[in-house]
């Protein structure tokens, strides 16, 4: 082979690469890096099951975990880590439906509460589940289950707390920022385009009007109704009752038994053990969900090693889950 053919081949060769290289900058650099994100950590719907205690397969108790605020984030990503997943918890909710060997459920809350919507899914599925498969809910509240936690602990059979237990905070709030005046110092302007008066209603750039107030108010009134009703139907008190705790405070676990809002002390295997004891299900196997053992979940696992102690990556996160439109929340802080 004579030497012009060598470098010819050479030169060729190194073209090709060179072409490779170009096609895949130019694909890193387009890419949709959400889209390509939510690709690879999609959490499939597929639930692994951990055994807690050993026993009869035809009888079992499932344990749901509900820790961190309730609301839809969509599908998990890099920056998801362990808390609270919604359609991953619906998923839950679904399959013990469906799971004719489940014959008692211990829900464990861990919660600030979250969004009306989202703590109506799991309302809805619990008493759903109760008129179905006739089989009890107990709760065991953990460090906090306020507000939208205590509305999806209200249709509960037994509710257990802890002394130190924050719950309550029984109400619903809607908030945004307005810095119009700010803007307005330094000069910073909105030109807003509309197709009605109220379009941008609670918006950050102006102050409310009092109709728009009057409007959100009634909004307010009716999810708070319905939350009184789903206490008062669940606690079997009067709504009188439920209201003269029911505007907003948080209480321990002292104070939740003693206005008739939780029953009993106790953590969460003396929850079980009750619940085994109360209903004859002594020879009952316990279980829990767990996320599915694939490539998505180890990838998230790692990122949130990697990155959760990180402050920009946390502020980067929040960016990324947060819906910054104002909504009503059943929500104890933020």
């Amino acid at each position: 082979m004579t030497a012009k053919r060598v470098i010819a081949i050479a030169v060729a060769t190194i073209l090709v690469f060179v072409s490779i290289g170009i096609n895949t900058m130019s694909w890193f650099f387009t890419r949709d890096w959400n889209d390509l994100i939510t690709e690879i950590t999609a959490i499939d719907q597929e639930l692994k099951e951990t055994i807690v205690e050993d026993g009869s397969l035809s009888e079992r108790i499932a344990i749901l975990k509900v820790d961190g605020i309730i609301q839809d984030t969509g599908a998990a990503t890099l920056f998801s880590g362990d808390e609270y997943n919604h359609r991953q918890f619906m998923a839950q909710l679904n399959e013990v439906m469906n799971d004719p060997t489940v014959k008692g459920i211990v829900l464990s809350v861990n919660s600030p509460g979250g969004g009306v919507l989202e703590s109506s899914d799991i309302y809805d599925a619990f008493t759903e589940i109760q008129a179905t498969k006739e089989i009890p809910i107990y709760v065991a509240m953990g460090g906090m289950a306020a507000s939208g936690g205590y509305y999806i602990s209200a249709p509960a059979e037994k509710i257990f707390v802890h002394p130190e237990t924050l719950t309550g905070s029984i109400g619903v709030i809607m908030q945004s920022i307005n810095y119009g005046k700010l803007a307005e110092k330094y000069g910073v302007d909105f030109p807003t385009i509309k197709s009605g008066p109220y379009k941008d209603m609670m918006s950050s750039t102006r102050e409310m009007k009092p109709e728009e107030r009057k409007m959100l108010q009634e909004m307010i009134d009716d999810s708070y109704k319905r939350f009184v009703n789903i206490i008062a139907e669940g606690r079997g008190m009067s709504e009188s009752d439920v209201r003269k705790v029911a505007d907003g405070r948080v209480m321990n676990g002292r104070q939740a038994i003693e206005a008739g809002l939780a029953d009993d002390y106790g953590k969460l295997p003396t929850v079980v053990s009750a619940m085994k004891e109360d209903y004859h299900l002594e020879k009952a196997a316990v279980f829990e969900y767990g996320a599915p053992d694939n490539l998505a979940s180890l990838l998230s696992m790692k990122a949130h090693d990697v990155f959760g102690g990180d402050m920009e990556s946390q502020i980067m996160k929040k960016l990324l889950t947060d819906n910054q439109a104002p909504r009503m929340m059943y929500l104890y802080g933020e």
